[in-house]
C-alpha cells in the first residue's frame, strides 16, 4: 500500500494542469505553516479516488479538486477566525468552511498560512481540554 503523501504526489502528477500545481502550493503551504502536519489520503471507494487530508491532532483541511476549483476544506473552519476573508464557500455549515480556488486566482500565502496555524492551534487546543474523572466508587464499609 502506497504512504498517503505519495499518493498526494501521484494526484499532483496525474491532474498535470493548474488544479496541480495549485494542490502542490497549497500543500507546501500547509508544511511550512505547520511542519508537524501528517499527511493522510481518506475516503476512497469504489465511486472515489480517495482525498489528500492533512491533519495535525484531528483534520485540519482537506485538499480535494474539481473541474474547476482545488478545494480547501476546514474541519472545524467555522470556529475559526478568517481576518483575511478566505472563506469563500461553505458558509452556511456550522462546523465547516472552505476556500475555492480557481484557475488564475492568486493564493494569500500569508492568510492561508495564519489560518492553517489557527486550525492546528484548535485541534491541538480542543485535544488538551482536561477530561473530568470519574468519582470513585469506593464505598465506606
Amino acid at each position: 500500500m502506497e504512504s498517503a503523501s505519495a499518493l498526494i504526489d501521484e494526484k499532483i502528477k496525474e491532474l498535470g494542469d493548474w488544479r496541480g500545481k495549485t494542490l502542490a502550493k497549497v500543500r507546501k503551504l500547509i508544511h511550512e505553516a505547520d511542519p508537524e502536519i501528517v499527511e493522510e489520503w481518506k475516503w476512497a471507494k469504489p465511486t472515489s479516488p480517495g482525498t489528500p487530508v492533512f491533519s495535525h491532532s484531528g483534520i485540519v483541511c482537506t485538499g480535494e479538486t474539481y473541474n474547476d476549483h482545488v478545494k480547501m476544506t476546514f474541519a472545524k473552519g467555522a470556529a475559526l477566525k478568517d481576518p483575511s476573508g478566505l472563506f469563500n464557500s461553505s458558509l452556511d455549515g456550522n462546523v465547516r468552511r472552505a476556500i475555492d480556488i480557481h484557475e488564475g486566482d492568486k493564493v494569500d500565502e500569508s492568510g492561508l498560512k495564519d489560518l492553517i496555524r489557527a486550525a492546528v492551534a484548535l485541534n491541538t487546543k480542543d485535544n488538551t481540554k482536561a477530561k473530568p474523572r470519574r468519582a470513585s466508587s469506593k464505598r465506606a464499609g
